[in-house]
């Protein structure tokens, strides 16, 4: 399978979706709303085999915050890209650890450092950052830490 036919795919699979092929993978925008069904139909489908998960991380473009996914497939070796926007005030986006075992810890980064939560999550906790910084979110762009004088 070659980029032109995950996107062939992608389109027969997900009628509603604009899948985009012009960089290095084919890159898929997708509603978080069904995120999780889709996600399935994804990992799934006898043609894509969307396997494994191989990154996960979110964007803060001061208006919005955008999840990005990273997918491949090991039997095609080939690669998708979700991107997901979410409203930067209650950014919320479905878990997909229980189709894909990596997004637990990455979703748990995610969300200590950008503030996104992952309805579903089977333990939603600090990963990294020491206790007391619930909710500090050090890597969005709103972020300032008055000890070290950072402010982005």
């Amino acid at each position: 399978m070659n980029k032109d036919t995950l996107i062939t795919r992608l389109r027969e699979l997900l009628p509603a979706a604009t899948p985009e092929g012009s960089g290095e993978w084919a890159v898929l925008p997708l509603p978080g709303g069904e995120w999780h069904a889709w996600a399935g139909r994804l990992r799934d489908d006898a043609v894509l085999q969307l396997d494994y998960l191989f990154c996960l991380t979110c964007v803060d473009w001061k208006t919005r915050l955008t999840m990005v996914y990273h997918l491949g497939s090991s039997r095609h070796n080939e690669a998708l890209v979700i991107k997901i926007d979410l409203d930067r005030e209650q950014p919320s986006v479905p878990s997909v650890s229980d189709i894909w075992r990596t997004a637990e810890f990455h979703e748990r980064e995610v969300y200590e450092l950008f503030g996104v939560d992952f309805p579903g999550h089977p333990d939603l906790r600090l990963l990294i950052l020491p206790e007391g910084w619930e909710g500090k979110n050090p890597l969005r762009k709103d972020f300032e830490d008055p000890v070290n004088m950072i402010k982005l």
